[in-house]
């Protein structure tokens, strides 16, 4: 098998076997990212040198009997928006050009600990603010399946180097739905955990109440391999949940097994307007297939999702306008050499580091926030969160898992929305609740729309439901078997 095919579970078995290097590994990778990089994008930087200096120390830590683990050695890509020391970080923005991480996030600090590489920094939409990749201030990622599509976002380069085979496996942050929405649309896994799960210590702030790291991978054992490595209290973090978190991987070595299990189909998801007829159709099929293995489906309502969409970005706008506003070239940012006194300094450097979407954002955030509109807008949004979160937990007396699609259709030509910034924002209907509500949610490939492209199937369990449901989506990977890549040549 190609190096470039081993899934981190494969290429740790490799490796402890001495059947590669991580060195060989790493170089396979990286003429990987050589050969597809310039159509896919998928990259902001990708320093060559200190990948292979880093392989270098695994190999030798291994031949010494020093490995820190069974995954030293192995290569992890990780979205521009999570601090690597050393390494820039971004956020896909000007305003953050010149910056390289001064520390670690806690995230990668532990991933750094257990010997993973880290390789290269993944295109974003700026600040993690949108859905399809075409907001960063790079330029657009590409979606492997189809050049002219977009990998979902905010995580989309993330997403493209993993379907890309660039790398096994990713880190994304997930607000609305940024780590399943584009790994529905390139075809992979991608797993939100619960919020508190893991630290947000070192991840540069969207909506700190929604905000979630997560992994994306081609498996799901993969997913529940890099959440254990991941998760569990940081005293960095004070919203992360106490209590013994982790064994996620030794919850899949057990025989799936859903017989009994009671997967519920919420109704708004599926007679919601804009669910693209292919999309359901695989959706549907998926259902009947966790059915056939021996579940129960049960039909269930969320009466308040109706309001998720405007929950939503009334809060994640919110909290967008409060976090980014120390990006204005004094405290934090590029400043602007133009700027010829204080007042100017901030106007320039923010009309010149942010883009059109972030600006949008931050807008409408400090409206909401604003005198006179904070209790019409803002607090009633708090109040409706309380609702939706309500409609969970009542669902999840009843079922132990929710079944819906990923996105409402597949991935779309870049530029379609472009010029809608609401057509946009709903292409994230199906995952943002679950970022409202604070539970996890996992999205894996169901099979192929009408146009080739892959569908998302998206699994949603109740807070600290993760072991459910990475049990529930190996049950169905087990039948459907791994994702399928495209190939690129």
């Amino acid at each position: 098998m190609p190096l470039i095919d081993l899934t981190i579970k494969q290429a740790a078995t490799a490796l402890a076997a001495g059947e590669t290097t991580s060195r060989a590994l790493c170089e396979a990778f990286l003429a990987r990212a050589e050969a597809v990089e310039p159509r896919v994008k998928a990259f902001l930087s990708l320093d060559r040198e200190d990948v292979l200096r880093q392989a270098d120390e695994a190999d030798r830590r291994r031949a010494s009997g020093a490995a820190r683990g069974p995954y030293d050695g192995i290569p992890l890509a990780v979205k521009d928006n999570i601090n690597v020391t050393g390494q820039p970080c971004s956020c896909g923005s000007k305003i953050l050009a010149p910056y390289r991480a001064t520390y670690d996030a806690t995230v990668t600090r532990k991933l750094r600990e257990a010997g993973f590489i880290f390789f290269g920094r993944t295109n974003q939409d700026e600040f993690a603010m949108g859905s399809s990749t075409e907001n960063s201030a790079y330029g657009p990622s590409a979606n492997p399946w189809n050049l002219e599509c977009v990998p979902g976002g905010s995580s989309g380069g993330s997403a493209a180097a993993v379907a890309a085979r660039e790398a096994p496996a990713a880190l994304g942050s997930d607000t609305g739905g940024s780590i399943r929405q584009p790994a529905g649309f390139c075809g992979i896994v991608g797993l939100k955990p619960t919020y508190g799960l893991v630290s947000r210590f070192g991840l540069v702030a969207y909506a700190s109440s929604l905000d979630q790291i997560g992994p994306m991978t081609r498996t799901v054992a993969d997913a529940a391999i890099l959440l254990d490595q991941i998760c569990g209290l940081d005293p960095m973090d004070s919203t992360t949940l106490p209590g013994a978190h982790g064994g996620y991987a030794a919850a899949l070595e057990a025989p799936a097994d859903v017989r009994g299990l009671r997967i519920g189909l919420p109704t708004e998801y599926f007679a919601a307007q804009g669910l693209a007829p292919d999309v359901r159709r695989a959706v549907e099929a998926a259902a009947k297939t966790y059915e056939k293995l021996g579940a129960t489906l049960v039909e269930i309502s969320l009466p308040n999702l109706r309001y998720a969409v405007a929950t939503y970005y009334i809060i994640a706008t919110a909290e967008a306008s409060a976090n980014l506003a120390r990006f204005d070239g004094i405290r934090y940012g590029a400043r602007s050499p133009e700027a010829k006194d204080l007042l100017e300094t901030y106007r320039l450097s923010r009309a010149k580091g942010f883009g059109d979407e972030v600006k949008r954002r931050i807008i409408l955030g400090t409206y909401v926030l604003s005198s006179g509109y904070y209790d019409a807008y803002y607090l009633r949004a708090q109040k409706v969160r309380t609702l939706i979160r309500n409609d969970f937990l009542r669902a999840f007396e009843a079922c132990d898992v929710l079944l819906s699609p990923t996105a409402p259709e597949t991935a779309f030509k870049r530029g379609a929305k472009s010029a809608d910034p609401l057509a946009m924002y709903l292409a994230d209907i199906y995952t943002i609740s679950a970022n409202l509500a604070g539970i996890c949610g996992i999205s894996l490939p169901c099979g192929t729309g009408d146009d080739g492209l892959p569908v998302g199937l998206q699994l949603m369990g109740p807070a600290l439901g993760e072991k459910k449901i990475l049990q529930t989506a190996q049950a169905f990977e087990n039948v459907a078997g791994p994702a399928k890549l495209p190939e690129l040549d």
